[in-house]
């Protein structure tokens, strides 16, 4: 095991070090997506979309008993989020996207939890004002995404907690304080509210079941640092006569810079979807690649796509095309192109893409309340 894996730490609430994911896979006791899996999707949506095809979502958990539901004539809702703790950058879209096609595909409902509660407890010198108002802003950039505006419910905890808490509780009774403790590292300095406030988020996993008085299947889709949760959430589930919470996994969105995760604590690798579209430009421009230091080594040699964060983001997001993604690639390795022409090809995408989401986000004002659930449980 090389010393950048051993220094790897993927937790709720940090991300840090080279992630193995074949490594998370085997920690967290999860699954890996199979050639089966994807084709048993594609019989339903016509399509393997791109995060599938190039393996951005990589694992589950029974995401093979969700289909087999699903096919059986049980319909199954779909469960994300955010933790308000800032502006959304565009690596939390990654499984937004997802989210909307699975939302299309298989007509689903979708419970998206904002959780400002969590974020209001974390952070010291978080108001509860600003985390409603990041609440607000951020939900913007989810309506933008293109949910369907009779199918979604956006949650605030704080706001929304009358439809949450006697699931909550419910929730709460069952899992111990040593549980939490082992599960997400709390301390006895640890404050109360962030020892209950699991329960709040395994709620929305049930929230269509207790609403109809049917037991309805959940899928989450998320990235993997989240995965914690739901393990305490499965364990519970079977206790409230609820299924367990299937899942799927994506993996994170590199930054701009060397190494990481895109993490808005770093702003100048990370592009905010609020961002001018020549401030992500010049973000574009500075990133690092796998080019060499000279163009002379470059055409000789070739670049490395594989550490490239502009490449990665061809891969993730900006390049739609398999076959052009991969003859970028060999262009790359070949020296046949250089890095000042994939930023530039890059930038042009990125400019394009925000001015267009940002339109969309300005249109979502008008609409935004009607995202909210309903909070009359």
């Amino acid at each position: 095991m090389s010393e950048k894996n051993e220094d790897m730490i993927v937790t709720p609430w940090k991300v840090s070090g080279e992630v193995d994911y074949d490594r998370l896979i085997e920690q967290f006791g999860t699954q890996p997506i199979t050639e089966n899996l994807l084709e048993r999707i594609r019989k339903h949506t016509g399509e393997i979309h791109l995060q599938l095809r190039r393996r951005i979502f990589f694992s589950h958990r029974d995401l093979d008993w969700i289909l087999d539901m699903y096919e059986a004539g049980k319909k199954f809702v779909l469960y994300t989020g955010r933790g308000p703790s800032g502006p959304v950058h565009i690596g939390h879209l990654v499984p937004w996207f997802f989210t909307k096609h699975l939302q299309d595909k298989f007509d689903a409902k979708l419970y998206f939890q904002m959780t400002d509660d969590e974020k209001f407890l974390m952070h010291p010198e978080f108001t509860l004002g600003k985390v409603i108002d990041l609440t607000y802003d951020n939900a913007l950039d989810v309506i933008a995404v293109g949910f369907d505006p009779e199918k979604t419910f956006i949650i605030s905890d704080v706001n929304h907690i009358k439809t949450l808490y006697k699931l909550a509780i419910r929730v709460a009774k069952h899992v111990t304080f040593s549980t939490v403790r082992a599960v997400f590292g709390f301390e006895e300095s640890s404050n109360i509210g962030m020892i209950f406030f699991p329960a709040i988020q395994a709620v929305p996993c049930f929230i269509e079941s207790m609403l109809t008085g049917e037991n309805v299947p959940c899928l989450i889709p998320a990235a993997i640092d989240q995965d914690p949760y739901w393990r305490m959430t499965r364990d519970v589930a079977p206790k409230l006569g609820y299924y367990k919470p299937a899942q799927i996994h994506c993996k994170f969105m590199p930054g701009l810079g060397r190494g990481g995760k895109m993490s808005a604590s770093m702003p100048e690798t990370c592009i905010f979807t609020t961002d001018p579209p020549e401030v992500a430009e010049r973000k574009v421009w500075n990133a690092f690649t796998g080019g060499k230091p000279t163009l002379k080594e470059q055409r000789l040699e070739g670049g490395d796509p594989s550490i490239c964060t502009v490449f990665q983001y061809f891969s993730f997001f900006f390049e739609e095309d398999d076959k052009a993604l991969k003859e970028l690639e060999v262009r790359c390795r070949s020296g046949d192109i250089i890095c000042g022409e994939c930023k530039e090809k890059l930038a042009e995408r990125v400019k394009r893409f925000l001015s267009e989401h940002q339109k969309r986000r300005e249109k979502a004002k008008d609409v935004i309340n009607d995202f909210f659930i309903d909070d009359k449980v």
